[in-house]
């Protein structure tokens, strides 16, 4: 049992919140106990699900994927208030995205960090737009069209497990392939895609709910009014996952999207790639030259693309209340209740009420920010902040 004590991120009242048996069992009103861990300085709030993961601290999802690698991610984003994780296999060869999703697969079914951790698979790709800008950083080689033949193969190596895919609506055969996505239960977004309008409402129509990463991989310059992001942000039935490093996309931008889609219809993302906690220089990522900016983002080499951020998502929450206004339990709750939404898990996660996981993080404010003070998944502590005493 482990008794935690701080601020209802919502309420802003002083709980008790009980922990057994990896759940939630009670939350009430502070009582007396002799081992308290938190206290009236910290906030509980749920622990955070980043939908978007490609890697971390050197270990790639992309390829020469290893077991040890995919545990080693679900252990380290704890650093960043994450408890709950989307792997992200991108664009690659048939060969190469099936032995990363055998080995997703095996990671969680034999690792119980990884099976808590893991909410489902994103594959992002490789049914995307080939042109550049939209394509992103994916590799043009293996960019192809949607093919549910080749997906089921995917879906059978990831056993069942992929549970979210992006793909570009104006690729032959697209809107088919979301339909049969959506009745076999997948969570369908678009994105790296240069879609019109038609083809946007078309993809809604049947079935696709997210705009994935909205602003980014896109084309450097557009039409002024009719182009793509705007008819993504005024497609009611789109919800808009973000990626707030403030590089991917600049504040003003960043408040002028929460300011449409609202708090409801928005998740924060990192889009963390394996280079993220390196030292800045020139990698190879994804077969590309990749250069590392210090405190910043990846870029494909010698180009103005990104590749991917650095983000931790504890971070995206101050990030998203600096440039957009959000609350502090606004921007929690884009990165908990609403991924946990979309991905039909909110019973268990993303929520402070009893019978759900003991996913919890607990925040401490610091100036005008929000620090990561302790982070537990399914009841166990995995992330201490330094600066944690009680």
């Amino acid at each position: 049992m482990m008794q935690l004590r701080g601020r209802h991120y919502l309420s802003k009242q002083l709980c008790d919140f009980r922990l057994a048996d990896g759940l939630i069992q009670e939350v009430c009103s502070p009582t007396k106990s002799e081992k308290i861990v938190g206290g009236e300085d910290y906030w509980v709030c749920p622990g955070l699900i980043d939908i978007q993961v490609n890697g971390y601290k050197g270990h790639d999802l992309y390829s020469d994927l290893t077991v040890d690698d995919v545990v080693a991610v679900a252990e380290e984003l704890a650093e960043a208030g994450v408890t709950g994780f989307c792997p992200t296999v991108t664009t690659g060869g048939h060969a190469t995205m099936k032995s990363s999703l055998e080995t997703i697969a095996a990671a969680r079914r034999g690792s119980p960090v990884a099976h808590g951790a893991i909410v489902g698979i994103h594959l992002e790709g490789p049914y995307i737009s080939p042109e550049d800008g939209p394509r992103g950083a994916h590799p043009a080689q293996h960019v192809r069209k949607p093919d549910w033949e080749e997906f089921m193969t995917f879906q059978e190596a990831a056993q069942g497990g992929i549970r979210y895919i992006t793909l570009a609506p104006d690729q032959p055969g697209a809107l088919a392939f979301i339909s049969r996505a959506v009745r076999a239960g997948i969570v369908v977004g678009i994105g790296h895609h240069s879609a019109s309008a038609e083809q946007i409402a078309d993809a809604v129509a049947v079935g696709a709910t997210v705009a994935t990463h909205l602003g980014n991989g896109t084309h450097d310059k557009l039409p002024r009014h009719d182009n793509y992001l705007w008819h993504q942000l005024a497609e009611d039935g789109l919800v808009a996952s973000l990626i707030m490093d403030g590089y991917h996309l600049p504040p003003p931008v960043v408040k002028c999207f929460f300011r449409v889609k609202g708090v409801h219809k928005l998740v924060l993302v990192s889009d963390v790639i394996a280079l993220a906690g390196l030292a800045p220089g020139r990698y190879t990522l994804m077969g590309e030259d990749v250069e590392l900016v210090e405190e910043g983002p990846a870029r494909l080499w010698d180009t103005p693309y990104l590749a991917g951020s650095t983000l931790k998502l504890s971070d995206g929450i101050n990030n998203v209340m600096d440039y957009a206004e959000a609350s502090f339990c606004e921007a929690v709750q884009m990165a908990s209740l609403n991924p946990a939404c979309l991905l039909g898990v909110d019973r268990e996660r993303g929520t402070l009420r009893p019978g759900s996981r003991a996913d919890l993080t607990l925040f401490r404010r610091r100036r005008n920010a929000y620090q990561l003070a302790l982070t537990i998944a399914g009841g166990e502590i995995r992330y201490r902040s330094s600066s944690f005493s009680v």
